[in-house]
């Protein structure tokens, strides 16, 4: 009897961690690194069109990778409502 307790707990603990994988996954494909994502990519931010996401690339190619997700800040016309509405998503890594 112990023994099919066992493996009853055994079989729902890696259920749970199955079940947990396509989450997390799921959690960094939404992200959007702002350092390599392509206009496309950039595109997927709330409030940032074509122009935008073209002038994060120029602003990237010009200065060089962002150090923090917040710098996006700094690209003309990106401002600090912008930036709070993709907090979540945007990434540097």
């Amino acid at each position: 009897m112990k023994e099919v307790k066992r493996f009853f707990v055994l079989v729902v603990v890696v259920s749970v961690v199955l079940a947990l994988v396509p989450v997390v996954l799921a959690e960094q494909a939404d992200k959007v690194n702002i350092n390599k994502a392509s206009v496309t990519e950039l595109m997927k931010l709330k409030k940032i069109g074509q122009k935008y996401a073209e002038r994060i690339v120029a602003y990237r190619e010009k200065n060089g990778p962002f150090e923090k997700p917040e710098d996006i800040t700094k690209v003309k016309g990106i401002g600090q409502k912008t930036f709070e509405l993709n907090a979540e998503i945007i990434t540097v890594q």
